[in-house]
C-alpha cells in the first residue's frame, strides 16, 4: 500500500501525518513509479497552508517535482519501460481531446466535457480517484506526463527542473530566446535561478534583476552578466533605455512588485511574462503598456514537447540546480524554511541554495 506524508487542515500546514492512499484507478497508458526525490515548490506552501483556497480533498500529500524509477506499465504504454529513471511534474491529466491537448498545449487544457485538466495533488482524476504528489512512496500516471531523465542529469539535479525548471524554460521556448537577445530574469530564488541558467545556456545575454545584492555573486556564477539590485537604486530601470530587453520574466511571488518600472526596460514589442503567483491582485494601467508596445503575459508550468526539450538542453550544456536536500520524512521542517524564506537564500554555506530536495531510499518505506 502506497503511503505518504498528507496535510488535513490548512491551519496546521507543518503537520504531516503519514497516510495510507490509493493510486489512481489503472489504465492501459499508465506508469506506475516508485518515488526516490520529489523538490518543494512554493506552490506545495501556498496549497497546503490555505493561501490560495480551502483544500479541495480530504488530507493532501504534495510535491510535483517527481523523480523515481518505474516499477509497471500498462499494456499500451510505448516509450517507458520498467527500470527507467523517470520524472513528473505538476500535471498529471488532461482531457486529451480538446484544441490545447491536440497541439502539444496539454499545460493548457481547456477540457472536453468528459475529461479534464488534473493537477498532480490537491485534485481528483475524472473517475473520482484522489490525485496525491510526491512526499510519497509511489504514484501512478499516464505515460504523457511522464518524462524520461538523461543518464547526464543526477536525480537530485532532474527533481526540481519537473516544476521550476519546466515553468522557467517554456517562456524562454516559447519566445525564441537564443544568441543576441537580451532576457531579464527578475528574482534570484528557487525559480529565477533556473531562468538565469536556462537563458544563459540558449545563448542569451541574461540581466539578473534582484531585490537584494546579496545575490549578485551566485547570479553571475550562474551565468548573468549583469546584476541590478532594485533596492540599491530605486531608478534602477532607467539604465535599460538605451539597451532595452526583449524579454522579462518576473519569477516574483508578491504582488507588490514594480511592474511598470519592469515594462520601461522592455524593446517596443517586448515581453514581460510573468510566472510568479502572487496570492493577491495585480494593478497596472494599460497605459504602461502602451508606452511600449508592449506584451504582459504569464505562463503555465510546460509541455512535455517542452520538458523533453528541457532535459535536453541541461543534459548538454550541463546545467545544474543549486540544491540542498533533505530526507523525506524531514518534509515538515523544509517546508517551514521556505515559508521563511530560507530555502531562496542561505548564506551560510554556498551548497545549501536555492531549491530544497527531498529523497529517500527505495529500500526503506516511508515510516
Amino acid at each position: 500500500m502506497p503511503r505518504g506524508y498528507a496535510i488535513e487542515d490548512t491551519k496546521n500546514w507543518t503537520d504531516f501525518k503519514v497516510i495510507d492512499f490509493e493510486l489512481k484507478t489503472p489504465g492501459d497508458v499508465d506508469v506506475d513509479i516508485a518515488i526516490t526525490h520529489c523538490g518543494i515548490c512554493g506552490s506545495d506552501l501556498h496549497t497546503i497552508s490555505g493561501g490560495w483556497g480551502p483544500l479541495n480533498v480530504p488530507a493532501v500529500i504534495p510535491g510535483h517535482e517527481i523523480v523515481g524509477k518505474v516499477t509497471k506499465v500498462g499494456k499500451n504504454v510505448k516509450d517507458i519501460k520498467v527500470g527507467d529513471r523517470v520524472g513528473v511534474g505538476a500535471q498529471v491529466g488532461s482531457c486529451n481531446n480538446c484544441h490545447p491537448c491536440k497541439t502539444d498545449n496539454e499545460n493548457y487544457c481547456i477540457g472536453d466535457g468528459t475529461g479534464y485538466m488534473v493537477d498532480t495533488y490537491n485534485c481528483k482524476w475524472p473517475d473520482g480517484s484522489i490525485a496525491q504528489g510526491g512526499y510519497s512512496s509511489n504514484i501512478r500516471v499516464p505515460e504523457g506526463f511522464v518524462f524520461p531523465i538523461p543518464d547526464a542529469i543526477k536525480s537530485e539535479h532532474a527533481a526540481p527542473m519537473m516544476c521550476a525548471g519546466l515553468t522557467l524554460y517554456s517562456p524562454l521556448y516559447r519566445n525564441n530566446v537564443g544568441p543576441g537577445m537580451r532576457v531579464g530574469i527578475v528574482g534570484i530564488g528557487g525559480l529565477g535561478h533556473f531562468g538565469v541558467m536556462f537563458a544563459k545556456a540558449m545563448g542569451a545575454e541574461v540581466i539578473a534583476i534582484s531585490h537584494s545584492a546579496r545575490k549578485k555573486e551566485d547570479a553571475l556564477k550562474m551565468g548573468a552578466t549583469h546584476f541590478v539590485s532594485t533596492k540599491e537604486d530605486p531608478e534602477w530601470f532607467k539604465q535599460f533605455s538605451n539597451k532595452p530587453l526583449d524579454l522579462i520574466i518576473n519569477t516574483a511571488s508578491s504582488a507588490s512588485v514594480d511592474l511598470k518600472g519592469m515594462l520601461s526596460c522592455l524593446k517596443t514589442g517586448g515581453r514581460l511574462v510573468c510566472v510568479g503567483m502572487p496570492e493577491d491582485e495585480i494593478k497596472l494601467r494599460v497605459q504602461d503598456l502602451a508606452m511600449r508596445g508592449a506584451l504582459l503575459g504569464s505562463s503555465h508550468i510546460g509541455s512535455k514537447v517542452e520538458a523533453l526539450s528541457m532535459l535536453k538542453l541541461a543534459a548538454e550544456k550541463k546545467v545544474e540546480p543549486w540544491i540542498e536536500l533533505y530526507e523525506m520524512k524531514d518534509c515538515s521542517e523544509a517546508v517551514a524554511r521556505v515559508a521563511k524564506g530560507d530555502g531562496a537564500y542561505i548564506s551560510t554555506d554556498i551548497s545549501v541554495r536555492y531549491r530544497f530536495v527531498l529523497q529517500q531510499d527505495l529500500e526503506k518505506e516511508v515510516a
